[in-house]
């Protein structure tokens, strides 16, 4: 089966592309990660259960690096296998600048064999199309906890370096409040 898409970030092509190059970000975006292996910056491995109907389906993926052009492109070739499930997939990504922003787009060849993959297309479909969206919006999470938007002002905001008391303002009260010239208006004593 054969899935594709495209999504736009508000955020620089460099960060869009560290984060898909980024083995830990990755393994924050995929469902059901329980553990995952990082061999090499090209090389990942990951154990996770893949909601399945009433349970889930455990599997052990293995993502190979298989091609890559430096903030423009990259492909992954990814084989997994779990009990009644084998699965082979090859899926790509392509970063163009979009205004201030990022476009990809992404496709990916997905079969799956064993009494899994038998279940027929109709009922994989929603269930890829699921876990598409999952990584997607995960992706879009990652992205912008990366840093500012693309069109962002780079430059912090100085610090005033005052909190108010100096000028007489209360943080709890933001009017200018004046100390009463004659000390407090009720006494502590006690008058006999």
């Amino acid at each position: 089966m054969n899935v594709s898409g495209e999504r736009m970030f508000e955020a620089p092509r460099r960060a869009v592309w560290s984060v898909l190059n980024d083995p830990a970000s990755m393994a924050k975006t995929m469902p059901g990660v329980e553990s995952f292996d990082i061999h090499d910056d090209k090389r990942w491995t990951a154990n996770v259960k893949i909601p399945l109907g009433l349970g889930g389906l455990k599997m052990k993926i293995d993502m190979d690096k298989t091609e890559e052009r430096d903030l423009e492109f990259a492909s992954l070739h990814i084989k997994g296998h779990g009990v009644g499930a084998m699965l082979n997939m090859q899926t790509s990504f392509e970063l163009t600048d979009d205004g201030a922003g990022t476009k990809m787009k992404w496709v990916a060849d997905v079969k799956l064999a064993g009494p899994v993959g038998s279940m027929g297309q109709r009922v994989i479909q929603p269930i890829v199309n699921q876990q598409v969206q999952h990584v997607l919006k995960a992706l879009d999470l990652q992205v912008k906890d990366y840093g500012p938007p693309a069109d962002a002002d780079t430059e912090p905001e100085p610090d005033s370096g005052t909190s108010g008391a100096d000028e007489g303002i209360s943080p709890l009260s933001p009017e200018p409040y004046e100390p009463e010239p004659e000390g407090p208006t009720t006494s502590t004593e006690d008058k006999d």
